[in-house]
């Protein structure tokens, strides 16, 4: 026990004067943890809070373009600026970049005559297969001119179709109405009441988010409970930068060789280093999810809630964080330098991490791409995480992403021990 101890004590001298290690191992992930979650904060409060600035530019001076753009104004969705009937289309785009803008409509000259012409005719085929009077003839549609809907090329394909949704549900408010109105002044020869046009068109069944919980608790996830754990993880497994290095130095200068002919083992050396980046990983935690709970509501960022299973949290972050010393002590073991150690610890824990769901969700992943997920332990990780912190999962909802990630640990501590027996390294 006192060589242990002796070697724990050792290595922590040494990491402490790893400045370098230190920073890529504390500062790096507090960074990366502010940054990547204010930006994603912000864009939740995009599409959730904030409005979307839209130009209409309505070339249609009739009844419909106005109501059309009132109905726009009622989704709440947009910031609406209506250009001047006299405004040319080529200065459309110049209005946009000075408006700060991401999106513009144009509503053609025809668009009344359109939308009355396409209600009449809807309502007097419906008259006439109900057996009443209606037109025997289909009324003459105009010729069509399409809405126009500019957008800004940094608008992402998902976010255009959220738009084109709220465009189209507007569309159908207004050729509804119409209908509505002719219908009823057919069949009763007066006007709608307003009252019976507003129950027929706006009493629509209202829909209620609720966000699965295992737990049965209704708290809504927010870019912390996202974004806190993911980056810990990564971090936990940065851990490669310094721990890989730490190897390939002691090889290189043959204290693995010198431990043979002295009264100890190899196996006191490694888990001296497992036990002492095992402590950092879990001081990594604790910083990163203490910044989550107190510093993000003074930074105007959403506070992160803590899991209720507190020992469940544990010992996830403890088969994690020795998942990512066994591959770090791994890649040491195999790189011949620590530019090697370095640059492959690196990449592969970024690659690791993008095939895992850090960079890019799961579920947005291609088919081809599941079984290579599966192998990532970053990915085994990142699930028992969010058991808990999203889905309010207790220990046994997420045993199973657990289990995964002790078989990876274990199959890496293997994978080490072979790599040091072939080199005659112990």
């Amino acid at each position: 026990m006192y060589k242990l101890w002796a070697t724990i004590v050792k290595d922590f001298r040494l990491l402490s004067r790893d400045r370098v290690g230190l920073i890529m191992m504390f500062a790096m992930p507090i960074l990366l943890v502010i940054v990547i979650t204010s930006v994603q904060n912000s864009t939740f409060e995009l599409v959730n809070d904030n409005k979307i600035s839209l130009i209409i530019y309505n070339k249609d001076s009739a009844q419909q373009g106005l109501k059309l753009i009132q109905t726009i104004e009622k989704i709440g969705m947009f910031r609406i600026l209506v250009l001047p009937g006299k405004q040319q289309e080529k200065e459309i785009p110049q209005l946009m970049h000075a408006k700060d803008a991401l999106v513009a409509l144009e509503i053609p000259e025809n668009f009344s005559s359109l939308i009355e012409t396409k209600a009449k005719d809807i309502a007097g085929r419906s008259l006439k297969d109900f057996g009443l009077e209606g037109d025997t003839e289909r009324s003459v549609l105009p010729s069509v001119s399409p809405l126009i809907l500019y957008y800004h090329p940094v608008l992402q394909q998902s976010f255009r179709q959220s738009i084109n949704g709220a465009l189209e549900s507007a569309l159908q408010v207004i050729q509804g109405d119409e209908i509505v109105r002719n219908l009823y002044s057919a069949l009763h020869e007066k006007q709608i009441p307003a009252t019976l046009e507003n129950d027929i068109l706006h009493s629509q069944v209202p829909i209620t988010e609720i966000p699965v919980s295992r737990g049965g608790g209704r708290n809504i996830p927010n870019a912390s409970q996202h974004n806190v754990p993911a980056w810990t993880l990564f971090a936990m497994f940065f851990i490669v930068i310094s721990l890989g290095s730490s190897v390939v130095r002691e090889k290189k200068s043959g204290s693995f060789m010198r431990l043979r002919t002295l009264p100890t083992s190899y196996m006191t050396v490694l888990f001296s280093k497992q036990i002492t980046f095992l402590i950092i990983a879990f001081l990594q935690t604790a910083v990163i999810f203490a910044i989550g709970v107190w510093l993000f509501p003074h930074i105007g960022l959403p506070a992160l809630n803590m899991p209720s299973d507190l020992g469940a949290l544990l010992l996830v972050t403890l088969i994690c964080g020795w998942c990512a010393v066994s591959y770090s002590i791994c890649v040491g073991v195999f790189a011949e330098t620590q530019e090697q150690a370095n640059g492959f610890g690196a990449i592969s824990i970024i690659i690791l991490a993008a095939i895992g769901g850090l960079l890019v969700p799961s579920f947005a992943m291609p088919a081809s791409f599941h079984p290579l997920m599966k192998m990532s332990p970053l990915h085994w990780g990142l699930e028992a995480y969010y058991g808990l912190f999203l889905e309010g999962g207790n220990l046994h909802d997420i045993m199973m992403n657990i289990l995964s990630l002790l078989v990876i640990t274990l199959l890496i501590q293997l994978i080490t021990y072979l790599g040091l027996k072939r080199k005659n390294l112990i």
